[in-house]
């Protein structure tokens, strides 16, 4: 793989770390929205969305179309709609792997606790 395009998912990578950035994408994949739906939605100040969805517009993830005297945003690949839903599934990976390791301390918990005292 060749440097730009690993500088590419490097930067596409980054534009997402941010917990509220991904709240909005979440909430643009179940459909368009302007700024004060999804300030409502996310439950915070509307600064905060503007200045998320300024960084996902420069890093083209959202675009904005004017609509009156509303911006409306949309997804720009709706591949962002799997990669949520991919990011998802290894999350819940993860948590497998976590209960099941948890699962077998208690069973050895169990098998050390049920052996008899001398």
């Amino acid at each position: 793989m060749n440097l730009e395009m690993q500088q590419f998912k490097a930067e596409f990578f980054k534009a997402l770390s941010h917990p509220l950035r991904i709240r909005i994408l979440e909430l643009l994949a179940e459909g368009d929205k302007n700024v004060n739906e999804i300030q409502t939605l996310v439950g915070s100040e509307g600064s905060a969305v503007s200045q998320q969805l300024t960084i996902l517009r420069a890093k083209n993830i959202v675009i904005g179309m004017k609509e009156g005297n509303k911006v409306i945003y949309t997804l720009k690949d709706p591949m962002i709609i799997e990669l949520l839903a991919i990011a998802r599934q290894i999350f819940n990976n993860h948590l497998i792997d976590t209960i099941t390791i948890l699962d077998k301390f208690k069973v050895e918990e169990e098998d050390v606790t049920a052996m008899p005292k001398k």
